[in-house]
């Protein structure tokens, strides 16, 4: 046996058993294989497709040191990684037939996979996405505080969440469209939102949130109608959701946001958001 091996499952259950520790670890930087992994030991992969989800983890020295998952949509989804190591996954999966549409890593990772790849497979990567991880650190409200308040969106407001996450999805670019049908299965169905409403319960921005795993939430995602911006409100709403996260018991409340947006990347670092590391991802 190599010192340094991959163990691949199909089982949830038996991976978490013997890669849950390290995948709590690092609650922050683990942000989204904490929150998907989640959702597939609670809601079954069904979640994500009838194909089952390949979940893997290194071995070396006798502990996890890294860990992937590729779920039906056969992007792989990967902890950081040596380059040497990136390239030994990288022929593992070529040799058990495992064919992948992307891989989304921390960007040296992401990097590394990408051009391992190609080298295996003569598929070209190209460049699909980047966000930037914040963590946040002392949270800061901005002042002045924009006129109004928060409050949780509930039943009655499902006509209007729905239609601001396809709005923001035709933003962000994400695929596929959000819409009735497709509600119940989107990442957006177990999270929690609060709205910032105007004085007169006029809704005008919004945040979601995603249940505790590992001691970490997520803020994800905000969004305010273009014709709304630039008043506070994306600000006002992102302190409630991060203070009720603190409140919640939270150790790691975390944003992605798009490097290229310097207005958003301000704003939350003038609330208190620390940049982590940059994500990219690749299609294949």
């Amino acid at each position: 046996m190599r010192p340094d091996t991959w163990h691949l499952t199909e089982d949830v259950d038996d991976f978490l058993a013997r890669a849950g520790d390290f995948l709590r670890s690092r609650p922050a930087l683990h942000t989204t294989p904490l929150t998907v992994i989640e959702r597939l030991r609670t809601r079954g992969a069904g979640s994500y497709g009838a194909e089952a989800t390949v979940f893997g983890h290194l071995e070396s020295g006798g502990e996890v040191r890294a860990l992937f998952y590729r779920p039906p949509s056969h992007r792989l989804a990967l902890t950081p990684l040596s380059p040497e190591h990136a390239d030994h996954l990288a022929a593992h999966l070529v040799d058990l037939g495992h064919p992948l549409a992307g891989v989304t890593a921390d960007h040296d990772t992401a990097t590394a996979f990408a051009e391992a790849w190609q080298r295996h497979t003569g598929a070209a990567p190209v460049r699909s996405w980047r966000g930037r991880l914040h963590r946040l650190g002392t949270l800061t409200p901005p002042e002045p505080r924009p006129d109004g308040r928060s409050r949780f969106v509930d039943a009655q407001d499902h006509a209007q969440l729905l239609r601001w996450c396809g709005e923001f999805v035709a933003d962000v670019g994400e695929h596929p469209a959000i819409d009735a049908d497709s509600w119940a299965d989107s990442r957006f169905a177990d999270k929690r939102f609060t709205f910032w409403e105007t004085p007169d319960g006029t809704p005008v921005s919004m945040a979601g949130s995603t249940a505790m795993v590992g001691g970490m939430i997520r803020v994800d995602p905000v969004f305010t109608p273009a014709h709304l911006r630039g008043r506070g409100y994306a600000g006002a709403v992102t302190v409630e959701v991060s203070r009720a996260a603190l409140t919640a018991g939270a150790t790691d409340v975390v944003l992605f946001t798009d490097p290229a947006n310097a207005t958003s990347n301000a704003l939350y670092q003038r609330i208190g958001y620390v940049p982590v590391t940059d994500f990219t991802g690749y299609t294949f």
